[in-house]
């Protein structure tokens, strides 16, 4: 389907999107762009270092680089050792809240549109 609307750097979201109410698909990139405006706000310089990381992942790779599963892969890859992650991010807890907390930005554009229409 992505293929056909020409979406293929799209989420899977944004497909709905567009059949359900004609909107056009937005790239990852945008997605990840109007994110930033989010995280440049609400987060540590080390936060948004971190979570420019995981954004560049996702725009390359897709929506699958934001699974839970994903976070402690994502920190090996950057930090190399999980200890270096956690003197650079903080707690555990607070590396799962940073790195769950950005993705309602990915879509709350999308989400505010859906909810007025």
């Amino acid at each position: 389907m992505q293929k056909i609307i020409d979406a293929e750097k799209s989420d899977f979201f944004d497909l709905l999107a567009h059949v359900a109410c004609a909107k056009t698909p937005l790239t990852r990139n945008v997605h990840a762009a109007n994110a930033m405006v989010y995280i440049n706000t609400r987060f540590s310089a080390k936060q948004q270092v971190f979570l420019d990381f995981v954004l560049q992942h996702y725009m390359a790779e897709g929506v699958e680089e934001l699974d839970q599963q994903k976070l402690t892969p994502l920190l090996r890859l950057k930090y190399g050792a999980i200890q270096d992650a956690l003197a650079d991010l903080g707690r555990p807890e607070e590396i799962e809240m940073t790195f769950a907390g950005f993705q309602k930005s990915l879509y709350a554009e999308m989400v505010a549109e859906a909810f007025w229409l």
